[in-house]
C-alpha cells in the first residue's frame, strides 16, 4: 500500500480555516489530522467539538482525530458523533487501554494509540492486535514547528518488525517535524502515514508540497 499523507490543521490559518480545508480536499492528502489539546495533558489548547462539526461537511477526506487530552475515554462518543473516522488516544493518558480500544470500535471508528517520544513501543505489544493505528510522536506533543527527534526511526523499525511478525494490518503514523528532509527515511523504516503540519502550510505551494510528500519514498513500494 502506498503511504498516506495527513496534513495537520494545527498549522493552518485559523482565520481562513474553510479555505485551507477546501485546499486539502482538492489536494492529494489522504487524511486530515486534527489535534485536540486541552491545556492539561499538553501545555497548549487547540480546538474541540465545534471545529470538528464545522470541518466535517467541508471535506470528504478521512478525519484523523488525535486526542492529546486527559481522560480521553469520556469524549470518544462525542468525537465520533461529530465526524471523526479515526480517534487516537495517548497511552500515557489512559489507565485502561484495552477497554478504550474496544470503546472506540464500539463507536464505529478506527482505534489509535499515540506514544510520546520517551515511551517504548514494546508497551503496546500486549494489545497490538486491538490497535488499528499507532501514532509515534516524533516531537514532544503540544506545539507545531518543532524539530524531529531522530531516535523515532528506530522505534518505527522495532514496531514495524513486530507488526509484520504477527501479520497485522496496524498502521504506523508519524507525527511531528515531518518534511521532505526525513520522509523517505521514515518510509523506509516502515511508516505508513506521515502527519505534516508546518511543512505543508508554511510552504509556498501547500498542494505541491503534499504532492511531493505523497510521491516520495518510491523505494518503499518496490
Amino acid at each position: 500500500m502506498k503511504h498516506l499523507i495527513a496534513p495537520s490543521i494545527l498549522a493552518a490559518d485559523f482565520a481562513h480555516m474553510g479555505r485551507d480545508i477546501k485546499m486539502l480536499d482538492e489536494s492529494q492528502a489522504d487524511w486530515i489530522h486534527i489535534d485536540v489539546m486541552d491545556g492539561r495533558f499538553v501545555p497548549n489548547i487547540s480546538f474541540g467539538f465545534p471545529v470538528m462539526k464545522a470541518i466535517k461537511p467541508l471535506s470528504n477526506k478521512v478525519m484523523d482525530c488525535h486526542l492529546m487530552i486527559v481522560e480521553p475515554e469520556k469524549y470518544i462518543q462525542q468525537f465520533a458523533d461529530f465526524g471523526a473516522d479515526i480517534i487516537t488516544i495517548h497511552y500515557e493518558a489512559s489507565h485502561h487501554l484495552h477497554r478504550a480500544m474496544q470503546a472506540l470500535k464500539d463507536c464505529g471508528v478506527q482505534a489509535g494509540v499515540a506514544l510520546n517520544p520517551h515511551t517504548p513501543v514494546s508497551l503496546l505489544f500486549d494489545i497490538l492486535e486491538e490497535i488499528d493505528l499507532v501514532c509515534l510522536m516524533s516531537v514532544n506533543p503540544g506545539f507545531g514547528g518543532q524539530k524531529f527527534i531522530y531516535s523515532t526511526l528506530q522505534k518505527v523499525r522495532t514496531l514495524r518488525a513486530e507488526i509484520d511478525r504477527r501479520n497485522l494490518s496496524t498502521k504506523i503514523e508519524i507525527d511531528g517535524g515531518v518534511g521532505l528532509h526525513n520522509a523517505e527515511a521514515l518510509l523506509q523504516a516502515g511508516a505508513d502515514v506521515l502527519v505534516a503540519g508546518s511543512a505543508v502550510f508554511k510552504a509556498d505551494d501547500p498542494k505541491k508540497m503534499i504532492e511531493s510528500l505523497k510521491n516520495i519514498g518510491q523505494l518503499k513500494q518496490l
